[in-house]
């Protein structure tokens, strides 16, 4: 199916399914991190629910949850 698109599949199929895809480690590993950062990212509310109207605002409540998600881990390691 997703040959179909001209897309490359990067999340590796199942353990028992029959049809063998190719797909890249590497190229997976960087979905995982950027669906963990869109996961933690969801996990303050104003972004969740989609308060903001304006695309200035919306990006500035992002940039204040990556710096509040930054400080957490910038705390634990020190």
């Amino acid at each position: 199916m997703i040959e179909r698109r001209d897309a490359v599949p990067i999340i590796p199929d199942r353990e028992g399914a029959n049809t063998g895809h190719a797909f890249s480690k590497p190229l997976y590993r960087l979905r995982n991190r950027i669906e963990r950062a869109f996961n933690k990212l969801k996990q303050f509310r104003r972004i969740a629910t989609r308060y903001e109207e304006i695309a200035a605002n919306v990006f500035a409540m992002i940039k204040i949850a990556t710096v509040r998600i930054w400080l957490r881990a910038y705390e634990s390691t020190t």
